[in-house]
């Protein structure tokens, strides 16, 4: 059963939310009001998180008032949450929801380790996200990583 369509496609972040007590602890770093942090798929880069808002909206422009508020101070957590477990030099914050399939609007906030190449600083971050499936974090990983980092929250993940 689709929990959101637009041209035939199911919302992906829309069904995670749906089903917040049955996910792993990769996928409930953290639980708020109106968003959800999740370690992101598809990404070579342990820590790599994404807050994803959980009603279905595409662009900040829709977010409520609360919701905005709410995406700062969880944006700042969870940055310092990377720095404390990862050891991270510092954290990327961006969203652009624009992926087929993910365009429900999520917030990608990215640790970069002090000695990350300066080929992969920046915008090229995003080159973890197109590393073959070979060099993924394995879902094992992301939930040890998710469960240091709720912890570091104080939330249970």
């Amino acid at each position: 059963m689709a929990i959101w369509a637009s041209e035939g496609r199911d919302c992906f972040s829309c069904a995670g939310n749906a089903a917040l007590a049955g996910l792993p602890p990769r996928e409930r770093v953290l639980i708020g009001a109106g968003w959800r942090a999740a370690h992101a798929i598809r990404t070579a880069l342990p820590g790599w998180l994404v807050l994803v808002s959980r009603r279905h909206v595409t662009s900040p422009a829709e977010l409520t008032e609360a919701e905005a508020a709410e995406l700062g101070v969880l944006s700042w957590r969870l940055s310092r949450a990377l720095v404390e477990v990862t050891g991270c030099a510092k954290t990327y914050v961006a969203a652009f929801s624009e992926a087929a399939g993910f365009e429900h609007l999520h917030v990608h906030v990215v640790p970069r380790a002090a000695d990350l190449p300066a080929a992969a600083q920046g915008p090229d971050v995003f080159t973890f996200l197109r590393r073959p499936e070979a060099d993924w974090v394995p879902p094992a990983a992301m939930d040890d990583l998710a469960t240091r980092l709720a912890a570091a929250l104080g939330a249970a993940p």
